[in-house]
């Protein structure tokens, strides 16, 4: 008994836990933060026209040139918003736009290189895989449920593997996700990838990318996921031993039944013993 209650404590507690970071990393903003340092910006770009003295209309308008933070549906604004650049207030009192995961097929479209197709479906996959495993966490709620209210060794052992599958569709999501930045660092060179940025902000120092605290707390929700299946897999197999150790004390206090149908006198030697009737005159 203490093994599995231990055991299916803290797997309890890093499930819960881990399913809690997994749905904030899912719905908050902060997976790639980028600061863009304005006032350098500024000045490199006046030394650069420094004829006419004057900035170009993208440094107000072009979303690039601002600080943001990059989620998996939305990029927020940090400081400022560019000039007439329609965005919308997120549940985080931030202003943002959305990433834009359907393309029609149109003109723009047909410009799409092969890379950037693969790309578009790499970023899908990652919020697919994503919501798959919270589906395989909510089966597993029940099954853990069932589990321990009933002291299932077989419901136990489902929702470890449930979770086991899950944390593995999470890793997968985080490995198409870090596919999705190398895209677009590395191999697009369309009008949309970092190729295309305006050479000022490719200068050092301009423009500082780095991993947000969601990034983090996903891989947190990971890791708790992961040893919350393990913790339930061991549960499983601490309560199964527990069952078979019951039982086999309860067999010293069974008593031994015989089978006797194929036995005339039973199993003791016993011979039945014949006793005349008044009346009765035995044949001498």
């Amino acid at each position: 008994m203490p093994c599995s209650a231990v055991s299916l404590s803290i797997a309890t507690i890093f499930s819960v836990t881990g399913v809690a970071c997994l749905a904030i990393a899912f719905s908050t903003d902060n997976w790639t933060e980028i600061r863009v340092n304005r006032n350098l910006t500024r000045e490199r770009l006046l030394s650069e026209n420094s004829e006419t003295g004057e900035l170009p209309t993208e440094f107000e308008t072009d979303y690039r040139y601002f600080s943001r933070d990059e989620g998996l549906f939305r990029v927020c604004f940090v400081n400022k918003k560019p000039k007439d650049f329609v965005v919308y207030t997120s549940p985080t009192q931030q202003e943002c736009f959305n990433v834009n995961y359907y393309i029609p097929e149109d003109e723009n479209s047909d410009k799409f290189s092969d890379e950037r197709w693969e790309r578009l479906h790499y970023s899908r996959t990652v919020v697919a895989l994503y919501s798959l495993s919270f589906f395989f966490l909510f089966l597993s709620f029940f099954t853990g449920i069932a589990g321990c209210w009933k002291r299932s060794h077989a419901n136990l052992v489902a929702t470890g593997i449930l979770q086991l599958v899950s944390s593995l569709m999470d890793c997968g999501s985080m490995g198409f996700w870090h596919t999705v930045q190398y895209y677009d660092v590395h191999k697009l060179k369309d009008e949309l990838s970092y190729e295309a940025w305006p050479p000022v902000l490719k200068q050092s120092g301009i423009v500082t990318t780095s991993i947000g605290w969601s990034y983090c707390l996903s891989w947190t929700g990971i890791t708790l996921t992961l040893l919350s299946s393990l913790l339930f897999l061991c549960s499983a197999q601490c309560i199964r031993r527990q069952k078979r150790q019951e039982q086999n004390a309860n067999m010293q206090y069974l008593m031994p039944v015989y089978d006797k149908r194929n036995h005339p006198y039973g199993y003791y030697g016993y011979y039945p013993q014949t006793y005349a009737s008044p009346g009765y005159a035995y044949p001498y």
